[in-house]
């Protein structure tokens, strides 16, 4: 009896454990399917918002100068000497000097031969001088053998008839030498004049070889044409042809070559240097002329410095990846603080220091839409979603200022019109309601 009242008890238990294990399962089902119909939601809060942009930018000389290597005809360059990066050069200083044994070889071989040119020019003088003297001496001679042969003529009458063919014949082949001689004096002046004209051009070629190479032999002096400080580039070279963006290049040094081109140090004025950065379209509102920011180069981490905006690009750009709305603004900001460190180039971390809010309605950034050109929340009403028009006072990276709503209402994460996915994977989501 005991026995049996043991098991029935033990029975009773094991039926009340499935039924609480049954109870919860359902439980857990219903409540996994029923958060597919929830969406997160969050409340409108008041209180105080420090209000400020966050930005890159990188610091941009306005007065500059490229200093590159001359670009000459010929063999690589090397840099025998250049001026360190930081400092500070006059205007007309030299900064960079390069081999000039190359220019030098080019010049004294272009004095050479202009010094053949010229002994070509009076040797061919000379041969035209020769030339046309031995010419007039025949031409002479020439003119003498037709007169005779002209005065043996005369004398036919007193002659045999065959003597007298004979100077008849004579005279003409007198005449017919004294026209080809006349002929070759023409073409011999032609022919020596033409000598003469091919010296002087190498002559002539020979002097502007001087000049290009004295000119070739001045750039490899480069001076700067500005007052400034000296920043001398990467050497884009050094690893040969094999290059890529970011990657890492020692600054030029005495020894190195380069091409002719390539551009080897700038002198920029360090007291017109500008940071430039870019703010979206949604922040573009906290940002205004004279604003005071902070500035922490990537390069010199050890310090911040201050500024104040300069200047707003009044157009908005778009990049062909950016969504329809995502323009920006390119800023220009004026630094306050001086520093010898600072380069043309350098990238910045930048918080543009804005105003602080006192006692306003702010939300998630994320709560916010933008539909038919206007500014919306979805506001939870009963079971439903009332879309409501805001005005947006000012926006930092999470919250937004707004005005339109009252403190506590409750508004939508996600826009509740879109269709959603009604999967277990998504039905974990949850309420984020409250949540900043």
């Amino acid at each position: 009896m005991i026995k049996r009242r043991r098991i029935l008890t033990w029975a009773i238990v094991g039926i009340l454990f499935v039924a609480a294990v049954s109870a919860v399962i359902a439980a857990s089902r219903a409540r996994v399917a029923a958060t597919p119909d929830e969406i997160p939601l969050a409340e409108v809060k008041r209180g105080d918002i420090d209000v400020r942009v966050y930005a890159t930018g990188e610091l941009r000389a306005s007065q500059s100068i490229m200093l590159t290597a001359p670009a000459i005809g010929g063999d690589a360059l090397q840099i025998t000497s250049l001026v360190r990066t930081g400092a500070l050069v006059k205007k007309g200083e030299i900064v960079v000097e390069f081999n000039p044994s190359e220019q030098e070889y080019k010049l004294e071989q272009s004095h050479s031969e202009l010094l053949q040119a010229e002994q070509e020019i009076a040797k061919a003088r000379a041969d035209a001088v020769v030339l046309n003297a031995e010419d007039k001496v025949a031409l002479l001679k020439a003119r003498y053998d037709v007169r005779r042969a002209e005065l043996d003529v005369q004398k036919n009458e007193l002659v045999s008839q065959i003597d007298a063919q004979k100077n008849q014949l004579a005279l003409q082949q007198a005449k017919r030498v004294l026209a080809e001689l006349e002929k070759d004096l023409e073409s011999h002046q032609a022919s020596g004049q033409a000598a003469i004209y091919l010296a002087q051009e190498k002559q002539n070629k020979a002097k502007l070889a001087i000049d290009v190479a004295q000119q070739n032999l001045q750039k490899m002096r480069v001076a700067s044409t500005m007052d400034g400080m000296v920043s001398v580039q990467k050497n884009t070279e050094a690893a040969g042809d094999f290059y890529f963006s970011g990657m890492s290049l020692p600054d030029y040094h005495p020894g190195d070559e380069t091409r002719p081109g390539s551009s080897i140090a700038q002198v920029v004025d360090p007291q017109g240097m500008d940071l430039i950065t870019k703010v979206s379209e949604h922040d573009q509102g906290n940002v205004k002329a004279g604003q005071a920011v902070e500035v922490v180069f990537d390069a010199l981490p050890d310090r911040v410095f201050h500024g104040t905006v300069k200047a707003l690009s009044g157009m908005s750009m778009h990049q062909i990846w950016d969504a329809p709305t995502a323009g920006s603004f390119e800023i220009s900001i004026q630094l306050s603080d001086r520093d010898d460190r600072l380069r043309s180039g350098f990238t910045a971390q930048i918080v543009f220091l804005g105003a602080n809010k006192k006692n306003v309605l702010f939300l998630p950034r994320q709560a916010l839409f933008m539909k038919d050109g206007k500014r919306i929340v979805y506001v939870k009403r009963g079971s439903g979603y009332e879309q409501r028009e805001v005005n947006v006072d000012s926006e930092t990276e999470s919250r937004v200022v707004i005005e339109g709503l009252e403190e506590g209402a409750r508004v939508a994460f996600v826009d509740p019109t879109a269709p959603r996915k009604t999967s277990g994977s998504n039905a974990a989501t949850g309420s984020h309601e409250g949540a900043l």
